[in-house]
């Protein structure tokens, strides 16, 4: 899609979007706080965005990262707040500075001029507006690579309607298939009632993935899914809900990559065993989608690096 194109779209989200800001509903918490006066709704965010970094990040999934890297925003605060969370620093803790919409759209600039396959927003539930207003800015400006929602799940229907056309990748989490599990770990028993609407919108907008000469995408949809332990059951009815309503050709990556962080309860604090990520990895590679990423071996915290955002480089890549 052609930028002016593109600036359109956007100019057309923020019409539509911004009146939600003053008893904001831009997320399914519908906290109705005015986010131009404070930060007082669960995210703890206000009209500004925050930003932890913004950096090449290599470990997404293939298509995503590609050889150059994807370019990372990770936002700071959170409207989902998981108590695993390993990002807690930046969800839980706010460790970040605010950036003006300018700012943004120079950060996103400069991971396009060091080679950024696509400019990846993380945990942009909550940052929507700011995002949008610094797309404004930076499309103007020459930006024109694919640009990845790169969200926890719990999206309002109506934000992600309005992102038609500005999206390019959508990268959500599908976390929870029960109430009560969502309810414990992250105060959201609609959580699937409200993410599957989301996702599944995800999915019309971008029924395939498209991938360019070097594999990485232009566009398209990957849900990604993270095994609880003991919960593979929950998985295993997600992943059947996923085959039965989204498009046979998105990505699907199955994580099994957990690991206890922050305020993990104790019945979660281990990692996945090799039998429940083998039960899920069965499931799904029956569903027969057109890209699966799976991660072969159950994760281990001295093979695989927690990232700290608390350092200048968070992550150190092998």
């Amino acid at each position: 899609m052609k930028a002016g194109r593109k600036l359109e779209l956007v100019e057309k989200a923020l019409d539509r979007l911004s009146p939600l800001e003053t008893a904001c509903t831009l997320c399914p918490r519908e906290c109705r706080v005015d986010r131009t006066k404070g930060a007082e709704g669960v995210c703890r965010t206000g009209r500004l965005a925050s930003v932890s970094h913004a950096l090449l990040h290599f470990g997404e999934e293939p298509v995503v990262s590609g050889e150059s890297g994807s370019g990372t925003i990770f936002f700071t605060g959170c409207n989902l707040k998981c108590l695993f969370c390993q990002n807690y620093q930046l969800s839980w803790l706010l460790e970040g500075e605010p950036a003006t919409d300018e700012e943004l759209a120079v950060m996103m600039l400069g991971l396009q001029a060091k080679g950024a396959h696509n400019i990846n927003f993380v945990s942009p539930s909550h940052v929507v507006l700011p995002i949008l207003r610094a797309l404004r800015i930076a499309l103007a400006g020459g930006l024109d690579i694919p640009l990845v929602w790169n969200s926890n799940g719990y999206d309002s229907l109506e934000v992600v309607r309005a992102l038609e056309g500005v999206v390019d990748i959508y990268l959500p989490d599908l976390k929870y298939h029960s109430p009560s599990i969502s309810k414990r770990y992250s105060a959201a028993a609609d959580y699937f009632a409200r993410a599957s609407e989301a996702v599944r919108e995800m999915s019309l907008q971008q029924p395939a993935l498209d991938l360019g000469p070097g594999g990485t995408a232009r566009k398209g949809l990957v849900v990604r899914h993270l095994i609880l332990p003991g919960s593979v059951g929950d998985t295993i009815v997600i992943l059947k809900w996923i085959g039965e309503n989204l498009s046979p050709f998105i990505g699907l990556s199955l994580m099994s990559q957990y690991h206890p962080c922050f305020k993990a309860p104790e019945e979660i604090r281990r990692s996945v065993s090799a039998e429940e990520y083998r039960r899920a990895a069965d499931e799904a590679l029956a569903l027969g989608l057109d890209r699966l990423f799976l991660q072969p071996e159950p994760f281990r915290p001295d093979e695989r690096l927690v990232p700290d955002f608390r350092k200048e480089k968070p992550f150190r890549w092998k």
